[in-house]
């Protein structure tokens, strides 16, 4: 059971933590009769766009690397998660693939060790998406 839990909770967080604030949400909207920011007339929906424009600018601005840095060690400080979670993945592949065949004899905890962060790491890289198509 242990294991399928640390499967499925990075996976699921979001999604839960999403249904906790809608429905936390509509209780409070609710009870102080509050409709939320709503743009009355174009020119409020306009400025709503523009303040969200200005915080994705602020955002990507804290997460812009130093002046001076390489080109190189920029991409590859923007695609690290990716590339471990790539290296994670294969390399449990692998080790399950070599024990399979009796190439190799992992010991039963080093597996289950590899396994649990390859789900981890698609929790990663499927989670969000599922959480967005959820949101849908």
């Amino acid at each position: 059971m242990a294991p399928l839990l640390a499967l499925l909770l990075p996976a699921l967080l979001p999604v839960g933590a999403g249904i906790l604030k809608d429905v936390f949400g509509g209780i409070t909207r609710l009870i102080t009769g509050d409709t939320g920011a709503k743009p009355q007339n174009v020119d409020e929906y306009i400025k709503m766009q523009q303040a969200d424009v200005e915080r994705m600018k602020a955002l990507a601005e804290l997460d812009k690397p130093a002046a001076n840095i390489s080109l190189w060690v920029a991409d590859l400080r923007a695609a690290f998660r990716y590339i471990a979670a790539g290296i994670i993945i294969v390399s449990t592949v692998v080790v399950v693939a070599t024990n399979g065949l009796g190439v190799t004899t992992v010991p039963e905890n080093i597996l289950e060790l590899l396994l649990d962060m390859s789900g981890v790491v698609f929790s990663f890289i499927f989670g969000q998406r599922l959480y967005v198509s959820l949101k849908k």
